[in-house]
């Protein structure tokens, strides 16, 4: 992928902090979501359609749901 067929800024997590291992997504000019490694940002950007992202983001949301809720319940120390 062109990085010139992104149209919007790439942006990350504003849960990532300076110094943390991230990916930067944008949109392109055909609609795809682009996401690349924010420490390699010339190398070439998966890219995905919006229905495959929403579904990815949402896997992504209930995994960490999962989480938090499993260690929610677990006893100190475990």
């Amino acid at each position: 992928m062109n990085h010139d067929d992104v149209t919007t800024p790439w942006r990350k997590s504003s849960y990532s902090n300076s110094g943390a291992n991230c990916v930067e997504v944008a949109r392109t000019r055909s609609g795809k979501v682009a996401v690349r490694d924010s420490r390699n940002p010339d190398t070439e950007a998966l890219r995905f359609s919006p229905d495959e992202w929403q579904a990815f983001a949402a896997k992504v949301q209930a995994m960490a749901s999962d989480s938090l809720g499993a260690s929610a319940g677990a006893p100190p120390g475990g």
